[in-house]
């Protein structure tokens, strides 16, 4: 039993999968005749020999190692079983999916900006995703030391350095720092093609970043309540009549009773107020220009003549005679 206890079949498979496991190495190095390969749905099975890549099988399905993966090997595709051997090869498998990860500031991230001479205190929050691109490159920079890494492996690498590229890209696009939002997407694309840069080296790449709020200190955010108030009170006046014009225009007014009655000669009146302060200047130039027109027709229409008594009056505004 012990000679062919050895030539066992084995199963070559990510048994205990996890959905944040990145990789996975099966630990059995030597594949003995017989052996099968079971590949799941979202999974790559890499053949190594040496640390070099052999082959790379990407369909899911059950296997048989012997006769349908040994002669797609790219230096091992001539091997042969022997009764008492078996193939020493490494299998490693990759997660192929994308992986969606949440992110958060741990300590506030300090702008520099005149308005506070002290700098203001932001924190942000979002989302970004990832996936392994390049086989070569994890496992030479992480697969070839490591037996597994997990999500949380990555997003560590990535919240080290994501206080400083905040500031650096905040600083570079937000016209207005009191109003980060609006320039959110230009901050999150150059955040992203520098994340990307940087985990290029363990064979992966950003695939989305995204900056989803930004909140400010308690005494700055009623500061911007306060100026969003204010702005809104000086067109208040014109938002009330515009808004009764157009309730009257549209017969929202109408038939409602003495309220409504009430509303819309309100309404008259202000409006015929307006219009009496508008023509008052007129008005009053109007009046200057007539009593002016009238004295000047009264100085220059002394008669010639007494019209009571007939004598001349030589130019005078009174009778002697009379």
């Amino acid at each position: 039993m012990g000679l062919f206890g050895k030539q066992l079949a084995n199963v070559v498979e990510w048994e205990e999968f996890r959905e944040d496991s990145i990789f996975f190495k099966w630990a059995n190095n030597e594949i003995k005749k017989g052996s099968r390969l079971i590949l799941r749905p979202g999974q790559d099975a890499i053949f190594l020999s040496n640390g070099k890549i052999e082959g790379i099988f990407k369909e899911d399905g059950e296997y048989d190692i012997e006769t349908q993966i040994i002669p797609f090997l790219s230096t091992l595709k001539g091997f042969k079983f022997g009764f008492n051997s078996g193939m020493r090869a490494e299998v490693l498998f990759v997660n192929t999916k994308q992986f969606q990860c949440k992110w958060g500031t741990k300590n506030p991230i300090n702008l520099p900006t005149n308005q506070l001479p002290g700098g203001m205190p932001i924190r942000a929050n979002g989302a970004f995703s990832f996936k392994v691109n390049d086989y070569i490159a994890l496992i030479d920079q992480v697969a070839g030391v490591k037996s597994n890494y997990v999500v949380e492996d990555v997003k560590g690498r990535i919240m080290a350095s994501l206080d400083q590229l905040l500031m650096k890209w905040i600083s570079k696009e937000a016209k207005d720092y009191f109003n980060l939002m609006a320039n959110a997407a230009d901050i999150s694309k150059g955040i992203q093609n520098d994340l990307d840069m940087e985990v290029q080296k363990l064979g992966m790449t950003i695939t989305d970043f995204s900056i989803m709020s930004v909140s400010y200190p308690d005494s700055v955010q009623k500061m911007l309540e306060k100026n969003a108030a204010q702005s809104m009170v000086g067109d208040m006046d014109r938002y009330q009549r515009v808004a009764m014009t157009d309730a009257m225009a549209s017969g929202r007014l109408s038939g409602g009773g003495a309220a409504t009655d009430m509303a819309g000669m309100m309404f008259g009146m202000q409006m015929a107020n307006q219009m009496m302060n508008t023509m008052g200047g007129n008005g009053q130039n109007n009046s200057q220009q007539n009593g002016n027109a009238i004295n000047s027709n009264s100085a220059g229409s002394v008669p010639n003549f007494c019209p009571n008594c007939g004598t001349k009056t030589n130019g005078a505004n009174f009778c002697a005679n009379c």
